[in-house]
């Protein structure tokens, strides 16, 4: 156990924090407060040794993990108030995009239950490989658009085939995202302003999902690579924090 691993489970503020240590085919259970359990959901999903906290899950596309709203009370972030941190280590396959990539959330775009997620290459307002915070206060597209529109989008592309520490936050009032530790600035969008809160999907709202998201009818935005660790908070981290918690990656 090292240093950030030891940081991250005794957090004030965590509720769940999964490494991804168990073998394939297992739920993959949270440390610290909250020992909610992922369950793999497109067949075992592959182990690694080469993560930043020893073992890392490597998702083929198509996998992915469900956690049931009901099962998840604390990750149900919603209304004025809501604050939240999520934080991932991710290595990117190096294969070609094939759209959005979902990290973690509460996010569920058919039946128009979206709350928050993190994403890598959202694909919207002229962006690519740049982690991105989606938030949500209607659940349903953005009033004049097709699809989602209300994101933080950092500027700095995902290299693939690199560990990279990644996070998004909301206070209330913004949504940030961070690329190592560092707030990735872009104007207009890092920090982006949004202080409508978040959705409140209610009893029957969206599941709590990694690597993919409901859209569309079906499971999709599949993401495809290794994912080190995943540790959500229930407040938003600061960057000297959150550069702390990801130098074991930088």
């Amino acid at each position: 156990m090292n240093d950030v691993y030891r940081i991250i489970v005794n957090h004030s503020q965590l509720i769940s924090f999964w490494d991804f240590a168990e073998q394939p085919g297992q739920e993959a259970v949270a440390k610290g407060p909250f020992p909610y359990r992922l369950t793999e959901m497109a067949g075992p999903i592959e182990r690694v040794e080469d993560g930043p906290f020893g073992a890392a899950a490597q998702v083929k596309l198509g996998q992915w993990w469900n956690l049931p709203r009901h099962a998840c009370p604390e990750l149900n972030f919603h209304g004025k108030d809501a604050k939240l941190t999520v934080l991932a280590w991710l290595k990117r396959e190096n294969i070609p995009n094939r759209g959005c990539e979902a990290i973690a959330g509460i996010w569920n775009e058919t039946e128009k239950k979206r709350q928050y997620c993190m994403f890598v290459n959202l694909n919207i307002w002229d962006s690519a490989d740049q982690v991105c915070g989606h938030v949500s206060a209607v659940g349903g597209p953005t009033p004049g658009y097709k699809y989602c529109m209300t994101s933080a989008i950092g500027s700095t592309p995902i290299v693939k085939e690199e560990w990279h520490c990644v996070a998004f936050t909301y206070d209330g009032q913004y949504a940030k995202v961070y690329l190592d530790g560092v707030l990735d600035e872009r104007e207009d969008f890092n920090p982006y302003l949004y202080d409508s809160g978040l959705f409140d999907g209610g009893d029957d709202g969206a599941n709590f999902t990694v690597a993919a998201v409901h859209r569309s009818n079906e499971m999709g935005n599949f993401y495809t690579g290794a994912i080190g660790g995943l540790a959500v908070f229930k407040e938003a981290l600061g960057e000297d924090e959150l550069a702390e918690l990801c130098k074991i990656t930088v």
